[in-house]
C-alpha cells in the first residue's frame, strides 16, 4: 500500500519522541541499518547522549506543543538532506477512569498525542506534498481501537491518530507519499511501567522497532503487534456493543 522501505542506506529518518522507548529503539536499528537519523525530544541531555553514540546523527530538542519549534526544526533538518521518513513517536499516558477524571491531565494527553501530530504536519506537509515524496508514520496504539477501562484519556487521542493517518494516507498515497499507522500493543517502556494490571502479550521496545521496520519494508499502511494480541482486539471490535462490554470487562476485571 506503501512505497516500501528496505535499503536505509544514506535514507534520513527523523524521529520525534527518541529520547527512550520504541522512539529510542527505532533512531538505534535504523542508524545500524545505514539510516542517516535525526531525532527530537523534550530532553535535550538524553539526546545529547543519543549523537555523542551514533555517527551521522543530529539531535533537535524540542516540545512537541510548541507548533514553531516543530517548523524550525523542519527547516533545520531538512536543509542539506532531505528527510525520507518522519516518524511521530512522542506520547504521554497516565491510566484514568471516569471516577478519578482529572481534567489537565486529559488535556495533556490531547496536547501531546494528538495535537502534537498535528503540529507536525502544519511543519512538512507543504514542503512534502510539493515534493512529492517522504513517508510519515503516526505511532498510535491498539488501545485506540476502541474503548478499554483505564484508557480515558489515553484511548480517544489514539483513536484519532488512527484516522488522521486514514485520511492522510487518502490525500497522499496518489501523489506517492507514504503514509502508515503504528498499533503496538504492550510494550515495556517508561510509560506502561506505571500499569499496575498484567498486561498480556508484552514485549520490548527492541522488539517493537524490528515490528515497525519491517512494515516499512513491506509498506504497510497498518502496522500493529503482537498479532496474537492485536488480531484480538481487533476481533472484539467488530462484535456488537451488548457483547463486546461484557467481554471487555470480564477479561480486564474492570
Amino acid at each position: 500500500m506503501n512505497p516500501t522501505i528496505k535499503d536505509w542506506r544514506n535514507k534520513h529518518a527523523w524521529i520525534i519522541g527518541a529520547s527512550s522507548g520504541i522512539g529510542l529503539s527505532l533512531a538505534q536499528q535504523l542508524h545500524a541499518l545505514g539510516a542517516y537519523v535525526s531525532v527530537s525530544a523534550r530532553n535535550e541531555g538524553l539526546l545529547k547522549d543519543y549523537v555523542a553514540a551514533h555517527s551521522n546523527t543530529q539531535a533537535y530538542a524540542l516540545d512537541v506543543t510548541q507548533p514553531f519549534l516543530l517548523e524550525h526544526a523542519y527547516k533545520n533538518l531538512s536543509k542539506d538532506r532531505s528527510i525520507d521518513l518522519i516518524v511521530y513517536c512522542a506520547g504521554h499516558y497516565s491510566p484514568m477512569r471516569a471516577q478519578d477524571f482529572n481534567l489537565e491531565e486529559a488535556r495533556k494527553h490531547f496536547e501531546i498525542n494528538y495535537l502534537g501530530a498535528l503540529n507536525l504536519l502544519g511543519a512538512c506537509l507543504p514542503t512534502i506534498t510539493a515534493q512529492g515524496k517522504g513517508h510519515i508514520s503516526l505511532i498510535s496504539s491498539v488501545a485506540g481501537y476502541s474503548g478499554l477501562p483505564k484508557s480515558l484519556a489515553y484511548g480517544p487521542t489514539k483513536a484519532a491518530l488512527i484516522h488522521l493517518a486514514e485520511v492522510l494516507y487518502l490525500d497522499l498515497h496518489p501523489l506517492g507519499i507514504g503514509v502508515s499507522v503504528v498499533n503496538p500493543g504492550f510494550v515495556a517502556t517508561g510509560l506502561t511501567a506505571q500499569n499496575t494490571f498484567h498486561m498480556p502479550a508484552l514485549i520490548s521496545a527492541d522488539t517493537a522497532a524490528q515490528e515497525i521496520i519491517s512494515g516499512y519494508g513491506r509498506g504497510e499502511f497498518e502496522i500493529h503487534f503482537p498479532k496474537r494480541f492485536s488480531r484480538f482486539l481487533k476481533l472484539l471490535r467488530l462484535l456488537p456493543y451488548k457483547i463486546y462490554f461484557p467481554i471487555v470487562s470480564r477479561f480486564t476485571g474492570l
